[in-house]
């Protein structure tokens, strides 16, 4: 796998992504909590560009008729039907949902790297 450097690490700031080409591939980098994840820009679903869509949170587990709304800033929502992912791990918040493609990140000498 080759490391392809794509950003300055500190252009993208806590909570936003940026948009990269890789060789053909349209990835999204986003920083979250201090971390950097990459995922491919394609929903499983219908093949929007989901990295165009918000990074939101999602509402948790809580009684009936309660409404607990958490993980701000850790989900993207497929802008156009919805879908909901993890941006740590590429997974579905709903069971069954295709998982998106996620591409290990390499800081070094304040850039980002993307292995491909």
């Amino acid at each position: 796998m080759d490391v392809h450097y794509v950003a300055e690490a500190d252009a993208i700031e806590e909570g936003c992504h940026q948009i990269v080409e890789i060789g053909g591939k349209s990835i999204g980098i986003y920083k979250v909590k201090g971390e950097y994840f990459a995922l491919l820009n394609y929903c499983p679903h219908q093949g929007a560009q989901l990295c165009k869509g918000p990074v939101c949170g999602t509402t948790m587990l809580s009684p009936v008729y309660e409404y607990d709304y958490g993980r701000q800033g850790e989900i993207v929502r497929c802008p156009w039907h919805g879908w909901e992912f993890d941006i740590r791990t590429g997974r579905p918040l709903v069971e069954g949902k295709g998982r998106l493609r996620k591409y290990e990140v390499v800081i070094a000498g304040g850039k980002i790297g993307i292995k491909i």
